[in-house]
């Protein structure tokens, strides 16, 4: 893939050819308003990888023997707005080429792109986790801002094939908005009072689609759990609500990324917990598809 700067994710040795899953890093985080370091993610969670064994004890999968690619990262971009062009164009490519695609940012502004690029968007329903709604029109004059996010993807795949989960800071404008347009949302406290495993059966029977897609924004976990990061919300998830999130939807889900790790904000746990969820995915999803290849 041309523009691509190659660093190496554990256990991701496959040639693209041969790939089930391609993971690329989005060094950016020029549309972070509150602590800068995103653009340092990728590589920072693809170090924190290396840690893990390569055998997810839960399912039995050897990750060493999943054909998983790392096609490194993007260039870093000037702009948003040129962000967002160069990313679309590799998960185009990526979604053209049915990979199953993993992205790791970078501010939340790095995902928008990756939705857009679905080919067919009637099909994919997202699931995004994240502390904050992001359904602002523009935030600091930048409509690519990470804080607008969700509204851009729903702006492709339409808002009823969206639910924002963990959520617990939304503005004014956007509350008032939201239920004209279908969008849907279950709070951190409506987790926290009816349970993680309820919240996401009801977060994939409100999608529809067959097809899931999450966008895990890393501030939808606590703080304590997971502090690095460039908007820190407390009373937030907890990393095994999201693994329960990853695990019940892994049959459906067609696509990853994770955003807005902030490893100067860290002491590696952060990139760690990254890391990990990356392997769970893989894990998860592959075994799904062992037992149900169609």
């Amino acid at each position: 893939m041309q523009g691509l700067s190659l660093t190496h994710f554990a256990d991701a040795g496959a040639p693209f050819e041969e790939a089930r899953y391609v993971i690329v890093g989005v060094p950016f985080d020029r549309t972070t308003s509150y602590r800068p370091g995103a653009r340092f993610a990728p590589d920072a969670i693809r170090a924190a990888s290396w840690h893990y064994e390569t055998l997810d004890l839960e399912t039995g999968v050897d990750l060493a023997a999943v054909p998983v690619h790392d096609a490194g990262n993007t260039e870093e971009f000037g702009t948003a707005s040129d962000m967002a062009e160069g990313v679309r164009e590799v998960a185009q490519h990526l979604w053209k080429s049915a990979k199953f695609p993993i992205v790791l940012g970078g501010d939340h502004a790095c995902a928008a792109p990756v939705v857009e690029a679905i080919p067919d968007p009637d099909s994919v329903g997202v699931l995004y986790l994240d502390a904050h709604m992001d359904f602002r029109e523009e935030y600091l004059g930048d409509t690519r801002s990470h804080a607008c996010s969700s509204r851009r993807m729903t702006e492709h795949i339409g808002p009823k094939n969206l639910v924002v989960l963990g959520v617990r800071s939304v503005s004014k404008e956007e509350i008032e908005e939201i239920p004209g347009l279908g969008l849907h949302y279950i709070t951190a406290h409506q987790v926290r009072k009816e349970g993680i495993e309820k919240s996401v059966r009801d977060a994939l029977a409100l999608l529809g689609t067959r097809k899931v897609y999450i966008s895990l924004d890393i501030d939808v976990i606590d703080p304590a759990y997971a502090g690095g990061t460039g908007t820190p919300e407390p009373f937030g998830l907890t990393p095994v609500d999201i693994k329960t999130v990853i695990d019940t939807a892994a049959p459906r889900l067609v696509g990853l990324d994770i955003m807005e790790v902030s490893p100067p904000n860290e002491l590696g746990n952060t990139s760690a917990l990254a890391a990990r969820f990356v392997r769970e995915t893989v894990a998860r999803t592959w075994k799904a598809w062992q037992s149900n290849p169609a």
